[in-house]
């Protein structure tokens, strides 16, 4: 008897992990490789990392039976993405095509990487020349120098 609470109290564990995952019906009109390769070019816009095929947001879920939907009623995949692109703009796509409005999406990290790379080299370069500047002495630090070098006995010149 415990052991069916318990197998029961973990079946109910469950219950939750169930409720994002959605049960379509797939068949010749709506293939499954279809529908899982399209909801992967989408992006979830609540995660922004993730497709919509792994995010577990509620938006996402809605997406996809938006999505199954739309191909039940025998939309190619690219009506389906213009539908998303026009109601959620080009954000929803993992990779958005290339046109003036998103053109920092695209060359965006180019551009800082050689902001960076320029920052990087004028640092090294003036390192350098700093380098440079502390190894040269005025004459009166030089002479200091050398006054000092010349008072301090050497340890050569010590008698053992």
């Amino acid at each position: 008897m415990p052991r069916v609470i318990l197998a029961g109290c973990l079946c109910l564990q469950l219950i939750p992990a169930l409720a994002g995952v959605e049960m379509f019906d797939f068949n010749a009109q709506v293939p499954e490789q279809r529908y899982m390769a399209l909801i992967a070019q989408l992006r979830c816009l609540v995660c922004q990392n993730q497709s919509l095929a792994d995010s577990d947001a509620d938006l996402a879920h809605d997406l996809r039976v938006e999505v199954y939907e739309h191909m039940q009623q025998g939309e190619s995949d690219q009506q389906i993405i213009d539908f998303l692109v026009q109601r959620y703009g080009d954000f929803v796509l993992y990779k958005p095509p290339l046109k003036p409005s998103t053109y920092l999406l695209w060359y965006g990290p180019f551009f800082l990487l050689g902001i960076g790379l320029l920052l990087l080299a004028r640092n090294i370069r003036q390192r350098g020349r700093l380098a440079r500047e502390a190894d040269k002495f005025s004459p009166e630090e030089q002479a200091r120098i050398d006054a000092l070098l010349a008072d301090k006995p050497r340890p050569e010149d010590k008698e053992v």
